[in-house]
């Protein structure tokens, strides 16, 4: 049992720490404190900030003195990580890794490979979105050990009992590679949760015993969170067990790209018509680097309503980089409109998202959701868990809005999802106090690993989807017609962690000799479907087509091309992470089934 429990947000944009010192308490929560990050925030300067910004900055030779980015416990110049590499890396975008979180959740390219900056400068050495992702861990490592670490070792943030968050809408892959990064930062003692039941279990802690009279037996809240890169919806309920209140994590919504990083490119959309040639008469770079600008007026504006404009700069190119800036304005109104409604538009509750357009600057190779209107996928989401929780409704209507994320941050942007829930429900929806959005994620992770000592209250649920491989069917083959495929269920929604099972049915048979690889899928709305079932029909709307995986399956000499009768073993480990077997009937023989994250990089 390590002395401290501490909660990582590794966030899009920003991440942080908290943590909770048990020490010798023997019981009842123990309050949680949040830990400043020593970070570069100008040339021969370090100091403490609330937040690690999730930037990493790839610096040329020569391009600083020597020694001015030492931190206390590195020298050298090789990468800058924090407020200074979010700051001059908004000057020169093709050394700035940024959003490495979305890219680790993108299944269309290879998020082991050197890939970010996506759009380089010249010379640039590249770093792998796993990798940028250990960066930060280890920066927040190293800060702890500076400050707690001491000399003995056993107060090291590797001996500590960590709560690593992840977006609800992570798949069984983007975890397990969270889990590596933080691996190979040197964290051994690991557990994910998500990111909205972190926020919630902020919210419980900040109100004590009092929780119990600010919700009811019945109610479901909504934890609507949108952070830079993703759209994170989840249903918690309220309900009775022997005369005492229990939560319970309902459903998570789809995983959604869609954040405050898309709101900042459509900005700069915006911008660019005000400055001659438009988008066009910026290269790669500066476009980039307009997204950063706006970013920061964005977040001027949102600070200080009396604020009517907020200057944006992009540096010239060439040999004219501060001779040949362009500069122009965010205006109010321009911000109005493009994130109010474009992004939080007045929708009804029947209005899904629209299909086959993007917004933002697609150059940099994410696949945004096709529609930024987050209203119209808030309905969506609404309306799946309506018809898989059978209430009866077209649509479920929450009791209550608890907001997390940065871009909740603007209270204009809070007010107007309250507005079109109160109208589709017909009523009031109320706001839960959040505490502070910045913080609260990390706060909840330090909280929740009290829970999983047995102090403070837990929320129950399990895994937030079910997951099924894909079956060849035998099928006769029709020119031009791919064969269908049945699902097997080999996870239900709501199993355990640290649980595992058989899955009955059928054996199936692999040929040895060479990898097999395997149709994924998964689903955050069938709820009802045992392990072993079989899913004869299925349309995209109930099981999304996911990551492949696969199983490299040694054969004896002279076996090759052999079939073995196997059986699938499913195992949801504590951490968090999904673990899948194929075991022999015949024999002792069994291969685990690993996720295939080495696919072609999209054009």
């Amino acid at each position: 049992m390590s002395r401290y429990v501490v909660g990582i947000d590794l966030g899009t944009t920003n991440s942080a720490l908290a943590y909770a010192e048990l020490g010798e308490a023997t019981e009842g929560v123990v309050p949680v404190s949040p830990m400043p990050v020593a970070q570069i925030v100008g040339l021969n300067d370090v100091a403490d900030r609330p937040l690690l910004p999730s930037f990493l900055y790839l610096p040329a030779a020569r391009e600083f003195p020597e020694g001015a980015l030492q931190l206390p416990w590195k020298s050298g110049n090789d990468r800058v990580i924090g407020t200074f590499a979010r700051d001059h890396g908004g000057k020169v975008p093709g050394r700035l890794v940024s959003s490495a979180k979305s890219w680790l959740s993108h299944a269309g390219v290879d998020r082991r490979a050197a890939i970010l900056p996506w759009t380089p400068a010249e010379e640039v050495s590249r770093i792998s979105p796993v990798e940028a992702s250990s960066a930060y861990l280890e920066h927040l490592r190293d800060a702890w050990n500076a400050r707690f670490g001491g000399k003995g070792g056993v107060d090291r943030l590797e001996e500590q009992d960590v709560l690593l968050t992840v977006p609800a809408s992570f798949d069984a892959v983007a975890r397990e590679l969270t889990t590596e990064a933080a691996a190979r930062a040197g964290l051994r003692h690991v557990t994910l949760i998500e990111e909205p039941q972190a926020a919630f279990y902020a919210w419980l802690a900040a109100q004590g015993d009092q929780w119990r009279r600010k919700v009811k037996v019945g109610d479901i809240i909504l934890v609507c969170d949108v952070g830079g890169g993703t759209t994170d919806f989840t249903l918690i309920a309220v309900s009775d067990e022997g005369g005492d209140l229990i939560l319970t994590r309902l459903a998570v919504g789809e995983h959604i790209l869609l954040g405050g990083d898309n709101m900042d490119l459509a900005l700069a959309y915006a911008v660019a018509g005000t400055i001659p040639r438009g988008v066009e008469g910026l290269d790669a770079a500066q476009r980039i680097g307009l997204g950063h600008a706006c970013r920061v007026a964005k977040e001027t504006l949102f600070a200080d309503p009396k604020k009517e404009t907020a200057p944006v700069t992009v540096l010239g190119r060439g040999s004219k980089v501060i001779g040949g800036s362009i500069k122009t304005e965010l205006t109010r109104a321009m911000l109005q409109s493009t994130i109010l409604d474009g992004f939080l538009p007045a929708s009804g509750p029947n209005e899904m998202p629209e299909r086959g357009r993007r917004v933002g600057l697609t150059e940099i190779g994410l696949p945004y959701a096709a529609d930024p209107a987050i209203t119209r996928h808030l309905a969506r989401f609404l309306g799946q868990q309506a018809g898989s929780l059978q209430t009866g409704g077209s649509t479920l209507y929450p009791s209550a809005v608890l907001f997390n994320g940065g871009v909740f941050k603007a209270f204009e942007l809070r007010r107007r999802v309250l507005d079109v829930l109160s109208g589709w429900a017909g009523r009031p929806v109320p706001e839960l106090d959040a505490s502070d959005l910045d913080l609260a994620v990390a706060h909840g992770a330090a909280y929740y690993g009290q829970v999983r000592r047995g102090r403070g209250i837990r929320i129950r649920g399990g895994v937030p989807r079910s997951y099924y491989i894909g079956l060849e069917t035998s099928a006769p083959a029709v020119p031009g017609v791919a064969p269908p495929i049945k699902a097997l269920c080999v996870v239900p929604m709501g199993m355990e962690e640290g649980t595992e099972t058989d899955v009955p049915g059928p054996e199936l048979g692999l040929v040895v000799g060479h990898p097999a690889e395997f149709r994924f899928l998964g689903s955050t709305t069938r709820r009802e479907d045992p392990v072993g079932t079989v899913l004869e029909r299925w349309s995209p709307e109930d099981l999304e087509e996911m990551t492949p995986v696969e199983a490299s399956l040694p054969s004896d000499e002279g076996n090759a091309g052999e079939v073995v009768p196997v059986r699938l073993h499913a195992h949801v480990t504590e951490v968090g992470t999904l673990d899948l077997w194929c075991r022999s009937a015949r024999d002792n023989r069994r291969w685990k089934l690993e996720f295939n994250v080495r696919e072609a990089p999209e054009d």
